[in-house]
């Protein structure tokens, strides 16, 4: 987040930087992406559909992720999603050697005051990470991922659902397999 006229030329950098980064994916309501690339490899209808059940089931998909993420950059919101999974690769650290090295860097990015990336979390939610930053431990981020989640899930993810961009993946979707089998098999019969 950018902060107070003093930081006004590193918002700006930061703009400029994302602009040159998203290009003409900005220009256009396709959405198509290295990761979600439209063809033989794009998500089925019934992926697309998937996604509405629950913001878990959009996660869990990776083309629901890529479509979540690619939003969340043009809403310029992607450090929620980055901060998310950075703490769930540093949970999921088997060497409690490199815990403290990741952590610094983890906090640096995303939490502390003049971070790059920094989330969206309430003073006491910093501190309380802050604190944790004393001892790291794997669950030392907690707190923090859980807010960042609980924004997504309730701000984000119902946005992305209502966007055009779903909308396009939706109307861009192949037919799932059994919607294809389903025709054959009455026609056979």
């Amino acid at each position: 987040m950018c902060k107070g006229l003093a930081s006004l030329p590193t918002c700006l950098e930061r703009a400029k930087e994302l602009k040159a980064r998203l290009g003409s994916f900005l220009q256009k309501p396709n959405w198509n992406l290295p990761c979600c690339k439209i063809g033989k490899n794009k998500p089925t209808l019934e992926e697309c559909h998937r996604w509405k059940e629950s913001f878990e089931k959009l996660l869990s998909s990776k083309y629901g992720l890529c479509a979540f993420t690619t939003f969340l950059v043009s809403e310029f919101s992607e450090e929620n999603i980055a901060f998310y999974f950075a703490c769930e690769d540093y949970r999921n650290t088997k060497c409690p050697a490199k815990l403290p090295a990741k952590a610094q860097k983890i906090y640096d990015e995303f939490i502390g005051s003049e971070a790059p990336r920094e989330i969206n979390i309430d003073h006491e939610t910093r501190d309380i990470t802050k604190a944790n930053m004393l001892t790291p431990s794997s669950s030392c981020f907690d707190l923090a991922q859980h807010r960042i989640y609980m924004l997504m899930a309730k701000d984000c993810y119902p946005r992305f659902l209502r966007s055009p961009a779903y909308r396009d993946l939706v109307c861009q979707a192949k037919p799932s397999t059994k919607a294809n089998k389903h025709p054959q098999q009455e026609k056979k019969v």
